[in-house]
């Protein structure tokens, strides 16, 4: 499948926080040395997406800047130095970006600048404009092969089914990182957020057991009977976060052995004592996998007595995308609606896109673009 790139393409471009959006016409990228130009499918919009582009989250990036995050979209033009990818195939397009001589330097796609020097010279000079766009320009090694024969053929996802990938490698990559095992139990908490209900699937779909903690007993409902409608031979129980310490831990310690737990804590969250109860109830040699945004301290002197392993995990490395894709492939999560409930939008209704997306939130729930 050959494409032609078109002189000039639609963008979602953010002026400045103070400006806001705007949808622009703009020159489409040109293909060069290691990079793709994608023809975008379906971009991503994550919950807080609103919260970052009118600065009440303080992200940092370089503007004027081309929104967005992951997506999935076709290859409309390769560098000279590809070798596998081709024309028309489709791909995961993946929103962490790597410094090529330095792989720890990194930031997220229009997003973030990562704070490190090298990180927000590429945001702002090399890799700026993200995927809210009819094309975009992303890193080779930001293009993950997806057999779209086998996935919407054979499995019968739909492309906007497949961008909900962007939620559930988040949890992969955590859960990959203190290598989960079939048979296990996993504490996942918060679990009743976008991310933390990716963790639950995830979690289910790699064979553990899954105790899920959350404070609102009503989403909690609704999350367990997600997984058990999509997955019946699922293992889940559900936890309510009290805010007594003890009394969570004692809940916890009702269900036995527990193996792992895996940390999703939202900002608004830092200051909890959930985490504290959840990896006070771990098994002698039992991992831990932080990934939020906790200030409460997590490790009691039973860690050392325990030999507890903590392990900080941002986002997911590209080995962990590789192997999910195979999953995703072996149809190991369910289809259609089991798997999520996607609301889509013009990039012209870019309002109307972040707003339902900071409530659209939770187990098997996306907004995403059509551009």
């Amino acid at each position: 499948m050959a494409f032609k790139l078109p002189a000039q393409h639609h963008v979602l471009q953010l002026q400045s926080i103070e400006a806001g959006f705007q949808l622009k016409e703009v020159p489409t990228p040109q293909p060069g040395l290691g990079n793709a130009i994608i023809r975008i499918e379906a971009s991503g919009i994550i919950s807080y997406h609103r919260e970052v582009y009118n600065g009440d989250r303080h992200y940092s990036f370089p503007t004027p800047i081309v929104g967005g995050i992951s997506a999935i979209g076709r290859i409309a033009a390769l560098g000279p130095d590809s070798t596998a990818l081709k024309e028309g195939q489709l791909v995961y397009v993946d929103c962490v970006i790597h410094a090529r001589d330095d792989p720890d330097t990194l930031f997220l796609s229009a997003l973030h600048d990562g704070g490190a020097e090298g990180s927000k010279k590429l945001i702002r000079d090399v890799w700026r404009d993200g995927s809210f766009a009819e094309y975009a320009r992303f890193p080779l090694e930001n293009c993950i092969s997806l057999d779209e024969s086998r996935l919407c053929g054979s499995l019968g996802y739909s492309i906007a089914d497949l961008m909900y990938m962007n939620y559930l490698l988040v949890p992969f990559g955590g859960l990959r990182d203190i290598k989960l095992e079939p048979g296990e139990t996993i504490v996942v908490t918060p679990a009743t957020g976008g991310y933390g209900g990716a963790g639950v699937q995830v979690a289910i779909a790699m064979g553990a057991r899954v105790i899920a903690m959350g404070r609102n007993e009503e989403k909690l409902v609704v999350l367990k009977e997600h997984v058990l409608n999509s997955s019946p031979n699922a293992q889940i129980e559900t936890v309510k976060i009290t805010g007594d310490e003890a009394a969570d831990l004692a809940t916890l310690q009702s269900f036995g052995a527990i193996d792992a737990v895996l940390d999703l804590t939202p900002p608004q969250g830092s200051k909890s004592s959930h985490l504290r109860s959840a990896t006070s109830a771990l098994r002698r040699n039992g991992r831990v996998s932080l990934m939020g945004f906790v200030e409460q301290p997590v490790v009691p002197w039973t860690f050392v007595a325990k030999n507890i392993t903590i392990r900080g995990k941002l986002m997911y490395e590209r080995e962990d995308m590789l192997q999910f894709v195979k999953m995703l492939e072996r149809g190991l999560f369910p289809h259609g609606k089991a798997l999520v409930d996607t609301k889509s939008f013009q990039l012209s209704d870019w309002k109307a896109a972040l707003d339902v997306a900071s409530e659209h939130t939770g187990i098997g729930k996306q907004v995403i673009f059509i551009p």
